[in-house]
């Protein structure tokens, strides 16, 4: 029995002993990645924005920004602010539980909720129409927006999206795990920070593959701060809610009617894109694909002059798309990063969450 004691004893420090490694650790990922905006309050949710005003005789309409899961508003803003400034009003901010924003009082738990939050934050703001562009799972909460809010939406571009059911539903195992009440709390109370921060760069390298992880990516962009328990399980619920929430929204894409780019890299190794891109163009009337050979999951970051490009075109401007598309193929083509270490993306086979 005194073994049994002792053993028990030892696996209680062991827990308690990864619980204050994993404090410690957001303690120092907050006082190394601090917020770099305002808050608003948007029905309980205290919600972290980044808003840059509209410049005298602005070229493009407004501008919002929707990062993919694991980010926060720094992954869009620091490629495509630079590009925009002084063209437009826009808008950058932390999705719900993401990055320096609040998840809320069980508010903001799928897209649609969180499409709703943008349009409140919009409404503070005095934005009353903009082009919305999403990347990844911000793809999803782009369609809730372009569905729900048809009359404040001037047009949709996604890069690389997560949008539609995919094969199987499957997404990566510590997601489903973490979205357990008991279980999951524990999760990512105890191992998430330490193996999260062991695997980060790896991953990071599988998310650009083929293209090279641009240099001070991950400490730049602020991405570890998910993290922190809190903003992980806030993912994890994303992440692991999306193929139900797709099930049920996708057979409604073909009511959007807002002009709408797609942007797709041919080596995605994180969401399929022959379904989810695919699939939007041929749901939504009207709507472009841009195919970019040996392009990976990061228009964003690796093609912003092309999503310049399609912001300009959903905004009524004549744009070949195309025809930029294979200046960035030029440019990317000889790209090789990650080979041997990040499978490709091939439908039905792979289980990678959407990020």
């Amino acid at each position: 029995m005194n073994l049994v004691y002792a053993a028990f004893a030892f696996l209680m420090a062991l827990v308690f002993c990864f619980v204050g490694v994993t404090r410690a650790g957001s303690w120092l990922i907050e006082r190394r990645n601090p917020s770099v905006g305002e808050f608003a309050d948007i029905d309980g949710a205290h919600i972290h924005y980044v808003h840059v005003p509209a410049p005298a005789n602005a070229e493009l309409p407004p501008i919002v920004f929707i990062h993919g899961a694991s980010a926060n508003l720094r992954d869009q803003m620091l490629p495509l602010r630079p590009m925009l400034e002084g063209r437009a009003e826009m808008l950058f901010f932390d999705r719900p539980g993401h990055g320096w924003s609040e998840r809320g009082p069980g508010n903001n738990e799928d897209p649609s909720a969180q499409a709703n939050t943008i349009a409140a934050l919009m409404d503070r703001l005095g934005m009353k129409k903009a082009v919305i562009v999403g990347h990844s799972f911000g793809g999803a909460v782009t369609t809730a927006f372009g569905r729900e809010h048809p009359d404040r939406t001037l047009g949709l571009v996604f890069l690389a999206p997560a949008t539609h059911p995919w094969p199987g539903g499957a997404t990566s195992w510590y997601y489903d795990l973490t979205t357990m009440a008991v279980i999951g709390r524990l999760f990512s109370e105890t191992l998430t920070y330490s193996a999260g921060t062991l695997q980060m760069t790896d991953a990071t390298t599988c998310v650009f593959s083929p293209n090279k992880v641009p240099d001070n990516y991950l400490s730049a962009a602020s991405i570890p701060l998910v993290l922190r328990p809190t903003a992980f399980r806030a993912n994890a619920t994303d992440v692991a809610g999306l193929y139900r929430y797709a099930v049920g929204a996708a057979p409604h894409y073909a009511e959007i009617r807002a002009p709408t780019v797609v942007i797709s890299g041919d080596r995605d190794k994180v969401v399929y894109a022959e379904v989810h891109s695919a699939g939007l163009v041929r749901d939504i009337a009207g709507a472009e694909l841009v195919w970019v050979h040996n392009l990976g999951h990061k228009p964003d970051w690796i093609a912003p002059d092309l999503v310049v490009g399609a912001i300009e075109k959903v905004a009524g401007r004549e744009i070949d798309l195309q025809a930029m598309a294979r200046i960035v193929e030029a440019r990317i083509a000889s790209d090789a990063y990650g080979a041997g270490r990040c499978a490709d993306v091939k439908v039905p086979q792979a289980e990678l969450a959407p990020t």
